[in-house]
Parts: structure tokens; C-alpha cells; sequence
């Protein structure tokens, strides 16, 4: 981050402390902070305080005839690379989703050109509301990065999703941001979500995939700097910010985007890819036969994109499969492993009652060649962060 000028943004709520200790993180990193203290966030921590620590003047005040004869508030958001608001509450979100600019940290945010990473913090019951995941939606869509927020206890008792980042975490997220993360020059491609293989027009063979944990996946590459690529199923999720997304229907379109893909360094291959198609795709919807007799479908086999990859002569250095089993997972996903022909297996159970397939935790098993490693119950995002940090320490990338 040497030579690289961050503008943090400090809202208002309890975790505006750890704030502090982000611009510590930052300046370690070689990064010049300034910051913008929101009249909320001044309930919290000082201005001397955020001063202190980033050496630099901190700016609150919009009317400020001084502040703006010396650093306009155009020229103080566009004077960084990057724009980190941390806390991100949920008024600071609304205001950049709706367009608001009433005070100095609102205005800065509309009037930069520079990425913007927010680390929201909030009540868990503030962040699941309708309206805070529709700002969010509205602001990914709009480009804007996210880091967290983490499950865990809050200040209010209640535990769940709002707790901040840790400035660790962000920091990482910066650096990433700003080119400097652990996977910085790696090239991921990542797979994620269903296939639907048509039968006619209004009917399709598929599997139960949401391609939550793939898109997880592809962010953790992404915030951890590497350049991503992410070949994705019919799914409904916004794409995740620096990813290169190309969509696809079927299992065939699914292995020529991979393969145009190439070459990379690791291939997380996540997607459930339909192991069968119809042989024929009728042009009209088929009709029931007199007496309901069912038509003959005859199937034919799907390209094996694990394999085909695992065994390509463009091959990633590292290429990670995933099994979803329903039984004798351990067992199954080992002899995936060793047909197949990859290096790692991420294995999960999804019967009905694990409620992984198509949720948002998951409880994974590493399988590799010095043995298996059994994950505890997490959400998919740590998850994703947890085997995009094996992924750095397999290919030598650890800082």
C-alpha cells in the first residue's frame, strides 16, 4: 500500500472503536489515511484520537469555510484510491443507495471516481431487514465493494450477521482493493450454481444449487487479489464486485467458458453440473400421450468438467472439486478425488434436513492427499475465506 491514500469514512455505532485500530493496520501498510468523522461517529471515538493515529487532519464538517478553502470535499474524495467507510451503518448505506448527500461523509461518497469499500455494522435485525438488503443489492449493483459483515455477538446481546469486520480482515480487503493482496498476479476461475439441460422449451433437467458457495468463492479470490473469472449457472445473486462473470446455461456452454477460460492457477470448480441431458431437445412442448402414458426420454452423458479440467493440457497448478453426497460422504468424495483426477475435494452433506443446499452456512470436509479435514458449521462466506486461505498457502502466496 506504499504511496497509496485511503479515505476513511467513521460511522456511527459501537464498532467505530476498531475503526482506530484500521487506520493503525492501514498505516503499518505503508497507506496515507485521512478521514471523515460523521457527527454519529463522533459519539464514539474523538477526532484527536482517528488525528493521532493517521497523522493527518480529520474532516467533519460539510459548511466548514477552513476545511474548504484548504481541502474541498470534491478534491478530499477524489484525492485517494480508495474509500473505505467503516462502520458502514445503515444510514450511511441508505444514503448512497438513495442518492442523499446532506453531510460531508454522504457528499464525499457521491462526488468520488475512486472504488468503495464499505464494512457494514449494524444490529443483526437492522441488517436482515427487507429494506437494508435491498440498499445492498442496489449498491453492489452500482459497484460498490463489501467486506463482511461477520456472524457473531453484538453489543446489544443479540448475535447473528452485523458484527464489523475485524480491521485485519479489511485491511486485507484494501490491500486486495488496491492491488496488494495475498493472491495478487493469481488467475482463479471459479464454477458456481446449477446447469439446465432443456428438454423442450418450458422444461429442463437441473439440480438443486442456489451457487451461493461459488459466488462466496469467487469474492474470496477476488478480495484476496486475485484476477477471477467466474462461470456461473442460471442463479439469482448479484455478481461479486472485480469478478469477471460469464454466464451459461448447460453442462456443454459450462465446459467451453472454463476452457476459454484458460489458462489459470486454480480452478474452484463448485457448480452442480447436471451429469445428464435429454439425447433430444424437442422444438415444440410435449404433449401427454392418450392415456397419460409418459414419453420415452432417452439420456445422454454430460461432459465431466472436473475431470476434463484435472486432466487438461492447459491444467491449473491447483484444482479443487466439490462433492455433494447424500450418503458415505467421506467415502465418496475420496473416490471423486482419485477418479477424477484433481488435487482437493470440498465435500458436504446435503440431505434435505442439513438445509446446506440452497442456505447460507455449510459444513465442509477438505479431503486432499495427506488425508481429510472436517470444517465446523459456518456461514458460506467463511467458508469461502477459509479455503481461499489454504489455496495461498498451497500455491506459496502467504505474506
Amino acid at each position: 500500500m506504499r504511496d497509496k491514500s485511503v479515505l476513511l469514512i467513521i460511522g456511527g455505532g459501537i464498532a467505530a472503536y476498531k475503526s482506530l485500530e484500521l487506520i493503525r493496520r492501514l498505516k503499518e501498510r505503508g497507506a496515507r489515511v485521512r478521514t471523515i468523522l460523521t457527527a454519529a461517529g463522533a459519539e464514539f471515538v474523538t477526532p484527536l484520537s482517528a488525528a493521532s493515529l493517521s497523522g493527518e487532519k480529520v474532516y467533519s464538517d460539510l459548511f466548514s469555510l477552513t476545511d474548504e478553502s484548504e481541502m474541498g470535499h470534491i478534491q478530499l474524495s477524489r484525492a485517494a484510491d480508495l474509500v473505505v467507510v467503516a462502520p458502514a451503518t445503515a444510514d450511511l448505506m441508505a444514503k448512497l443507495a438513495s442518492g442523499h448527500a446532506g453531510d460531508l461523509a454522504s457528499t464525499a461518497l457521491l462526488a468520488t471516481g475512486k472504488p468503495v469499500l464499505m464494512a457494514p455494522a449494524m444490529n443483526v435485525r437492522m441488517w436482515n431487514h427487507p429494506a437494508t438488503q435491498r440498499n445492498l443489492r442496489t449498491l453492489r449493483n452500482d459497484g460498490i465493494w463489501f467486506i463482511g459483515p461477520n456472524d457473531g455477538e453484538m453489543a446489544c446481546g443479540e448475535f447473528g450477521p452485523g458484527r464489523m469486520a475485524e480491521p485485519t480482515e479489511i485491511a486485507e480487503a484494501v490491500a486486495a482493493a488496491l492491488g496488494g493482496g495475498a493472491l495478487a498476479g493469481v488467475k482463479a476461475l471459479v464454477t458456481a450454481g446449477p446447469t439446465h439441460e432443456p428438454l423442450d422449451p418450458v422444461r429442463f433437467l437441473a439440480n438443486r444449487s442456489s451457487g451461493k458457495q461459488g459466488y462466496a468463492v469467487a469474492r474470496a479470490l477476488s478480495d484476496a487479489g486475485a484476477e477471477t473469472t467466474l462461470v456461473s449457472g442460471p442463479v439469482e445473486l448479484a455478481p461479486p464486485p472485480r469478478v469477471k462473470l460469464m454466464k451459461v446455461e448447460t453442462a456443454r456452454e459450462m465446459l467451453a467458458a472454463c476452457e476459454s477460460a484458460l489458462p489459470a492457477d486454480v480452478a474452484v470448480l463448485t457448480a452442480a453440473v447436471a451429469d445428464w441431458r435429454p439425447e433430444t431437445v424437442f422444438n415444440s412442448k410435449l404433449k401427454k400421450r392418450e392415456g397419460g402414458v409418459p414419453p420415452d426420454i432417452k439420456l445422454a452423458a454430460n461432459p465431466d468438467i472436473l475431470a476434463t479440467l484435472s486432466h487438461h493440457k492447459k491444467r491449473p497448478a491447483l484444482v479443487i472439486g466439490f462433492a455433494a453426497e447424500t450418503e458415505d460422504m467421506i467415502a465418496h468424495a475420496q473416490a471423486k478425488r482419485a477418479k477424477k483426477g484433481c488435487d482437493w475435494i470440498v465435500a458436504n452433506d446435503v440431505r434435505p434436513e442439513t438445509g446446506i443446499m440452497g442456505g447460507d452456512r455449510n459444513t465442509a470436509h477438505l479431503i486432499t492427499a495427506a488425508g481429510v479435514e472436517d470444517w465446523p458449521d459456518l456461514p458460506k462466506s467463511e467458508v469461502a475465506t477459509r479455503l481461499v486461505q489454504r489455496i495461498a498457502v498451497q500455491l506459496g502466496k502467504t505474506t
